[in-house]
């Protein structure tokens, strides 16, 4: 795994992660969040060093971490959640990171999961940590606020365009490649309404500019995503892997899904913050 992949995931799991668990209200997550480190820091631990036991011991540790984490999907249904686009994306999130995780275990023992690279495997797991895990909280989250149908277009692209792009690893490019035109569109359709929720009112400080970044560089990466997608189903020119991880990974990374989750949780402050001060009246 190279280094700048290594830090990608150590970013993944031990900030974004918790940091978008504890924008969901719900006191179950917030106790797997708090254990979250337990699980989280050994996992990151096995990204550095070399394949083997000590590294897959590690990798199995948060994995058990992911599977807990899974777990509050179908609990969540069994409480009465009614599965709007809004839920379809949050239990997309909390499912996304044991796929994550089963990757990891795969590549840090050395073993050719479905006859994938171990290539492939190490990208698998940044993937379903930003692509699966925060695209779709985000999604989710967007959704939650505005209720409109571009909102529940957007909660519902993002996880069908992370699965289609799932179903592609085994079926081709092809599927991969309608995965990242769904993917893509529900992406651009969260900038577009980040972009806009970013000029209301009452934006003040950090959360206006990090809202806007967080949507001017999910347009360019998706546009980075789209052209690998395409390349390998067309065989035209398009972005090494290696490049793909250096802009498409990193801006996704950083740009997006932690801009993002940093504003919705300056959002979720000042919400707070308001009700608060109502109380008070």
């Amino acid at each position: 795994m190279s280094v700048l992949v290594g830090l990608i995931v150590t970013l993944g799991m031990l900030v974004i992660v918790p940091l978008g668990l504890g924008l969901v209200d719900d006191p179950a997550l917030a106790r797997t969040r708090r254990t979250w480190p337990l699980f989280a820091l050994p996992g990151a631990l096995s990204l550095w060093l070399p394949r083997g036991g000590t590294a897959t011991a590690l990798a199995l540790c948060y994995a058990v971490g992911t599977l807990v984490l899974a777990c509050h999907a179908p609990r969540r249904l069994a409480r009465g959640h009614r599965p709007d686009p809004a839920e379809v994306a949050l239990l997309t999130a909390l499912l996304a990171p044991s796929v994550a995780a089963l990757a990891l275990v795969a590549e840090r023992s050395g073993h050719q999961l479905f006859g994938f690279g171990l290539g492939i495997l190490a990208l698998t797991v940044p993937h379903f940590h930003f692509a699966g895990f925060a695209a779709a909280l985000v999604a989710g989250l967007v959704c939650r606020a505005r209720d409109s149908a571009s909102c529940r277009f957007a909660a519902l692209s993002v996880p069908t365009g992370t699965l289609i792009v799932l179903t592609g690893y085994f079926a081709g490019e092809w599927v991969e490649l309608a995965g990242a035109l769904v993917l893509t569109a529900g992406m651009w359709t969260v900038a577009l309404l980040t972009w806009s929720e970013a000029g209301a009112a009452g934006r003040t400080g950090a959360t206006g500019p990090l809202l806007r970044v967080s949507a001017g560089v999910l347009v360019a990466t998706m546009v980075l995503a789209l052209s690998w997608a395409l390349g390998e189903a067309t065989g035209i020119p398009h972005p090494t892997l290696t490049w793909m991880a250096a802009t498409h990974g990193l801006g996704n990374a950083l740009g997006f899904a932690l801009c993002a989750l940093l504003a919705r949780r300056r959002l979720q402050q000042e919400s707070e913050t308001e009700g608060s001060t109502a109380w008070t009246r």
